[in-house]
């Protein structure tokens, strides 16, 4: 049984899985795949075709499989090896199928705020001024990735409190975490949240306050927790 077909016999365990909810995977692949097809679409209407439609090599797994298969290398970081060998092909299939289907992803996927209005001078000022009317959340997270060959490179990537190779994203969001802000991904994992934390300010309104883990201690506009002191008798 693979991770499609394990979902699919247990979707209330789809978020543990895939980070997403069974009804939320069903949406992004009914996106994906009319994407998918569009796409295809205007790539038949330009070439020159030399068999007939329908003809050639069939695909080895369903559009719903690669999107899963893609969904859940993005939640779980496996090798690629261990990927296929979960959806009973080869790893190199397992490669080309994720790097296919993570840039639909990324086209259908909504951006972040800023990123919306980036380019957009007028407007990326009139949202930084709305967002001072909230105290936003920021935290990070790492992703373990594999040892880099390089052992320059290893020492950069490798992480002390996780004690494996990652990558670290930072992620600004409104309260509750009900919206993407802001996100910084693709950094080395021993990268201190705060020296993120700073670089990301620059995206702000000098007004704006954040709210985030004792990572952040030592920060401007940041509102931390303190630990308590103990009672002295």
């Amino acid at each position: 049984m693979n991770t499609f077909d394990y979902i699919q016999k247990y979707p209330s365990r789809a978020k543990q899985v895939l980070g997403i909810s069974y009804e939320q995977f069903t949406d992004l692949v009914n996106c994906a795949k009319q994407y998918h097809e569009e796409e295809q679409f205007k790539l038949e209407q330009s070439k020159v075709r030399i068999h007939r439609p329908g003809g050639g090599r069939k695909e080895i797994l369903s559009i719903p499989e690669q999107v899963c298969l893609c969904v859940f290398y993005l939640r779980q970081i496996p090798t690629f090896e261990v990927l296929g060998m979960i959806f009973n092909i080869s790893k190199t299939t397992a490669n080309d199928i994720f790097h296919y289907w993570r840039q639909i992803l990324r086209n259908i996927l909504p951006s972040s705020l800023l990123e919306q209005v980036e380019d957009k001078e007028g407007d990326l000022m009139i949202v930084q001024e709305i967002l001072t009317n909230y105290k936003l959340l920021v935290d990070s997270l790492e992703q373990p990735i594999d040892r880099p060959s390089d052992n320059k490179t290893q020492k950069k990537f490798f992480s002390g409190k996780k004690r494996q190779h990652t990558m670290k994203s930072q992620m600004v969001s409104l309260p509750k975490g009900k919206d993407i802000i802001d996100m910084k991904v693709g950094f080395p994992g021993p990268t201190a949240d705060i020296n993120l934390y700073r670089e990301q300010q620059n995206n702000f309104s000098n007004d704006q306050e954040f709210e985030g883990d004792k990572a952040y201690q030592g920060g401007q506009n940041i509102t931390t927790p303190h630990k308590r002191k103990r009672n002295k008798n």
